[in-house]
């Protein structure tokens, strides 16, 4: 495939904790070099989470799934490629074998794995399970478990699967396209 006119995702290596501060100096960069037709979106992957603070209360916060990297949409070319690279914060791409090698793009099945993750996805799966069927889990640590289905969010695409582990019930979160419904309900 020729990816210097292909629309791909990239993976980005930053300087922990640098995320969102090499993702507002690139879309500088990207406005003021005019290179909007080759770099389109940047992504920090984060999700919401939980944090209980000292006095007891819950504040919902965002948490870096994958800290020191963002995920970069464009087309590969050299002027894109160069401008990414020597953007202040970037110490380089993942998936190149280095020397002047460009680097390999993340697969759309992962890349999309991710973007539901966080609620952003295009694609919606669909499902032949419900809330209260019996599902078996597909990939992960739980691969080949079965569980029930608690709740499902159509929104992130992630159902809460309540599985046996060590003798008792526990919820786990697993995405739509890492479940297949049990025959025989």
């Amino acid at each position: 495939m020729d990816d210097e006119h292909e629309k791909r995702w990239y993976v980005v290596n930053t300087y922990a904790g640098h995320e969102n501060r090499v993702k507002e100096n690139l879309e500088k960069r990207v406005a003021s070099m005019g290179i909007q037709d080759s770099l389109f979106r940047i992504v920090v992957a984060e999700e919401p989470d939980i944090e209980i603070k000292k006095d007891g209360k819950k504040v919902e916060t965002m948490r870096n799934m994958f800290p020191g990297y963002i995920f970069v949409e464009m087309k590969m070319t050299d002027e894109a490629w160069y401008v990414v690279r020597n953007t202040p914060g970037v110490t380089g791409f993942i998936g190149s074998s280095g020397g002047g090698a460009k680097p390999f793009p993340v697969s759309p099945v992962e890349m999309d794995s991710i973007l539901r993750r966080m609620g952003q996805s295009d694609k919606k799966v669909d499902v032949d399970f419900k809330v209260g069927d019996t599902v078996r889990i597909l990939t992960g640590p739980f691969s080949g478990m079965e569980g029930r289905i608690s709740s499902m969010n159509d929104q992130t695409q992630v159902a809460s699967v309540m599985t046996m582990l060590f003798g008792r019930e526990t919820p786990t979160d697993i995405g739509y396209n890492d479940l297949q419904k049990v025959d025989g309900q």
